[in-house]
Order: structure tokens, then sequence, then C-alpha cells
């Protein structure tokens, strides 16, 4: 049975994995942490606890489902213990990120800016199409909710940063405005938030004779924990170190 600490319990996603840890046979909830919770008992009454620090029982995995603020403290905690990561949160600092890498010296770290497989896979599209379309202007369109801070996605990073890794000297341009034209290599990335949108990812290469578009498109935010909980399943007991999707892939 694998003992699953969730962080950002109170918050929308940490409530869906909740559910899909308790769903599922091979998992159990070891303890809820929410550092912004006001409130000690959650919704049924359980203990909400305000950081992984507190627990003194036995877990074998964290799954974090907060925000990036909480970075420090959540790794200095797991170090300590000894626990493994699933770093769900995204939009950190280079100090945090920084941290990370730290932090990986001694704890396994699962960490990715999406969680959804499919979005994994679109990442390995798009870095083959770079590297076979090298000539082609790349554009990138993230849509979300009217609600989400960061901009652009960490998951549209990500994508840029595939299609770089196959064109090592283009640049990533965040946005677009001015009177500038639009520069040979440039990969942009441009943010539309509105509405109640899950998550929307377009990619596209665009030539003078013809357009190859990839899109992803996430219909609910379930998909999101589903892909923390493979990933859960996977880091456990590994090694101290980075992983992320195309560990979990290959």
């Amino acid at each position: 049975m694998l003992r699953v600490i969730v962080t950002g319990a109170n918050g929308h996603m940490g409530r869906i994995v909740r559910g899909c840890v308790e769903a599922d046979p091979d998992m159990e909830v070891a303890a809820l942490v929410d550092a912004g919770s006001a409130d000690p008992e959650g919704e049924g009454g359980e203990v909400i606890l305000s950081s992984v620090s507190e627990f003194e029982g036995e877990a074998d995995v964290v799954i974090d489902f907060s925000h990036h603020d909480g970075t420090k403290a959540l790794l200095e905690a797991c170090t300590a213990k000894g626990l493994p990561i699933v770093l769900a949160t995204t939009g950190q600092t280079e100090e945090e990120l920084a941290m990370i890498d730290e932090a990986a010296k001694s704890i396994a770290i699962f960490r990715s800016a999406n969680m959804s497989v499919g979005v994994a896979l679109v990442a390995k599209l798009v870095n083959e199409v770079a590297a076979s379309f090298s000539g082609a202007d790349i554009e990138i369109v993230e849509t979300h909710h009217n609600r989400k801070i960061d901009a652009p996605s960490g998951t549209a990073i990500m994508l840029a940063e595939a299609a770089k890794e196959a064109l090592p000297e283009s640049n990533i341009v965040l946005g677009r405005s001015g009177q500038a034209k639009r520069e040979k290599g440039d990969i942009g990335v441009n943010s539309v938030r509105m509405g109640n949108i899950v998550g929307t990812h377009e990619v596209m290469f665009g030539t003078n004779t013809q357009t190859i578009t990839i899109k992803h498109e996430a219909h609910d935010r379930g998909l999101f924990a589903d892909g923390a909980i493979d990933a859960a399943k996977f880091i456990a007991g590994k090694e101290a170190g980075k992983y992320n999707m195309d560990d979990l892939l290959a």
C-alpha cells in the first residue's frame, strides 16, 4: 500500500488528488497538508496539517499541488524525512529551481510543468517536428481560465523548450508587442485568459506554403491528478535525482 501525503489539500487540485488516492486500492492518504488553511479540520472533519514537517507518521511519497512560495519549506521537510516528491506545482523562481536541484541530490523529485501524459506526448511531437521542419516559424498559443495567475503557463514554456532543444539557435519570445517584425528563429509564446477553460495549448509551425498544428485540449482537471498518481507510483522507492514525464513514458 502506497502511503501518500497530499499538499495543497484544500485547493481544487488537492481535493481531486485526494479523491483519486482514496479510490485507488493500492494507495492510501497518509496526511493532508495545506499551508494556507485557516481551519485545522477539513470538510469531513479530518486533520489538515500546515506543513509536512508536522507529520510524524509513516509515508512513502508526497504529491504537491500547492503554491511555489512553499517550495523551500516543502523541500526542507521532505529532505529531512527522506520523502520523494511529485512536484506538480508550477511557477517556481530561478532561486526555487536551484533549491529543487539541490534537494534532488538527497531525494527523488518528479517534476513536470504539466502532469498530463497527453501533453508529454505532444512535447515529443513538437521536438520531432521542430527538428524536421527547421525553417518554419513557430508560435505557441495557450488558453486558460480567467483565474490562472501565471502567464505564460508552465506547459507553454515546456513546449517552447521542446522546440528549442531541436533548434538551439532559436529564441523563446514571451508575448509580442511594439513595432518590430518577427525575427527568424523566434519561438513565440502567447497567453489568453478567459472564462472557465481548463487548458488548451496549440503549437503552430508555418512556412510560406504550409502549416502544421499540434493541439492539446484538457477537458477536465482530473487528467492532471491521474498523471500525478502515475508519477507517485513511479517515483516511490527511486534513488535520489530528478525525474519527469520522459522517464515515466520510457
